[in-house]
């Protein structure tokens, strides 16, 4: 399957899904547009629940996100539960104790009734504080657990190489193969009478009374409601000022030696690193992730792999790195998910976003809200992930300081290209964004010479695109939109390409 990047996942190695080309019909019951995690798990219960589905793909299921995660599936959260006490108080933090329970519960379910083969495994978690910083927030995290009664206990002992000063484990966490799952999955909606449509850019929206027409690459497909599994909305939407955008970096190595850590584990740092273990091929590889930033904000990318390389060839007796590549998620400004009716919408349009590094469990419970909004109108969870939620003092600040950064952004862009004189100071491999006759472009020479050219501006809120040597990639900084060096559009929430100009 391929995905949002030119580096290769530890997931890839699973072949696409086989489905013949399905014609569009004129009327659905539900319109899911993206085809990772959310979008499949959400599509399949409608689905099995009678529902007429289609899911709109722009490239192949597992594309973006879902084939690029590290897969950890666990019921603490980059947002902890000391963190939503003190945000949201002690009866939601109880409830968002719920929610990963549940969702390994659904995906434990669904692989038992499909019969998936995913690599599904249950293991306990590891956190542990290298120094006296982390360890203060380690005693907040245990305390703010055993306050909602999650079990997370102090431990002298660690399967991780590391001289911590403090650690914890918490049983019952679990990991899988992404790839695997979301196929078994697609394969289940497709049998139950659903259509799959991939290489299918969803364009537009017109959501009116009765119903929301889109408009596709592949035709116009009308649907009683809609889905956004796009990671966040596209058009102009509160949430885009909401949600930040940042990449992770992940690497997989081959390990020296009998004895290796099976376990999940996590440091404190900011940010953080984790670590897990995946067989692919018969061979047992430790993968690693951390070096979070802010997308579009890293002046170097390919550094971000080496940085987190080294760190861990500080620790673990490795060898060869098979597999490197990041992926993009996003912060939202009070720490807890958008599940629930899109900002603006008339009550047909639902939207999924802001799930932090959880991905795979946030995604999964979405299955559970939005198909309950759906078909019921009410779900548990609806009020703790309301999009809609005003909260003017909870993440007010990092609001502040994200939508500065996005100003900062329009400014030090136009500065930036202002600097550049010429296409001719490109060297080959290299790329920039230069001025050229009172224009802006995003330009990139091949080893070979051949020279890229496209307007610079983002066409979601022209914001001038950064380049990410890493994935040999065009960045928005500003609501992560990216794109190739041909100008296609990889990540949303742009829906158009940037302008390519022909030499």
């Amino acid at each position: 399957m391929n995905r949002d990047g030119t580096r290769k996942s530890i997931w890839q190695e699973k072949s696409k899904i086989v489905s013949a080309e399905p014609a569009l019909e004129e009327w659905y019951d539900v319109a899911v547009v993206g085809g990772g995690i959310t979008g499949i798990s959400t599509a399949l219960r409608l689905q099995k629940a009678g529902q007429k589905c289609i899911i709109l793909e722009a490239s192949n299921i597992g594309f973006g996100t879902t084939g690029g995660t590290t897969a950890h599936l666990n019921d603490f959260f980059d947002t902890t539960y000391a963190q939503a006490i003190k945000d949201f108080g002690l009866q939601n933090a109880k409830l968002l104790k719920y929610v990963g329970i549940e969702s390994k519960n659904i995906i434990r379910n669904n692989i038992r009734e499909f019969n998936i083969s995913c690599d599904f495994q249950s293991k306990p978690g590891y956190l542990f504080a290298l120094d006296d910083e982390q360890e203060k927030k380690l005693d907040a995290i245990l305390e703010g657990a055993a306050q909602v009664g999650h079990s997370m206990v102090q431990t002298a002992d660690t399967p991780f190489p590391f001289a911590f000063k403090k650690a914890a484990v918490i049983p019952d966490q679990a990991q899988f193969h992404p790839l695997k799952y979301i196929r078994s999955l697609a394969e289940a909606f497709i049998r139950l009478g659903g259509v799959l449509v991939e290489n299918c850019l969803c364009e537009s929206h017109d959501e009116n009374e009765e119903c929301v027409v889109l408009q596709s690459t592949k035709g116009t497909v009308t649907a009683r409601s809609v889905i956004y599994a796009t990671h966040i909305p596209p058009g102009i939407n509160m949430l885009h000022f909401m949600n930040a955008p940042y990449r992770s970096y992940a690497i997989a190595f081959r390990l020296k030696g009998d004895y290796h850590p099976k376990e999940l584990g996590y440091d404190l740092a900011e940010p953080y690193h984790y670590y897990r273990t995946q067989q692919i091929n018969g061979e047992s590889l430790l993968i690693a992730g951390g070096e979070d930033h802010k997308t579009g904000h890293a002046d170097n990318t390919v550094e971000c792999f080496s940085k987190l390389e080294n760190y861990v060839r500080q620790h673990f007796d490795v060898d060869t790195a098979v597999y490197s590549w990041s992926s993009q998620y996003y912060e939202p400004v009070d720490g807890l998910p958008y599940i629930g009716v899109l900002p603006g919408s008339k009550g047909k349009i639902f939207t999924a976003t802001g799930f932090r590094g959880n991905g795979m469990i946030f995604g999964t419970i979405t299955s559970q809200i939005l198909g309950d909004l759906i078909l019921t109108g009410s779900n548990k969870y609806q009020r703790l992930f309301d999009p809609g939620r005003i909260r003017p003092i909870t993440g007010f600040t990092n609001f502040v300081k994200e939508q500065a950064a996005v100003v900062w952004d329009f400014v030090k862009d136009k500065v930036f290209a202002e600097k550049v004189k010429a296409l001719s100071e490109l060297s080959e491999g290299e790329a920039k964004v230069v001025k050229w006759e009172g224009e802006s472009y995003a330009v990139y020479k091949e080893k070979e010479g051949k020279l890229h050219l496209l307007k610079s501006k983002c066409p979601h809120a022209k914001c001038e695109v950064r380049w990410n040597s890493a994935e040999i990639s065009w960045d928005c900084p500003c609501h992560g939109s990216r794109f190739t060096v041909e100008g296609k559009v990889l990540t949303g929430p742009s829906v158009k390409n940037l302008l390519r100009i022909e030499l």
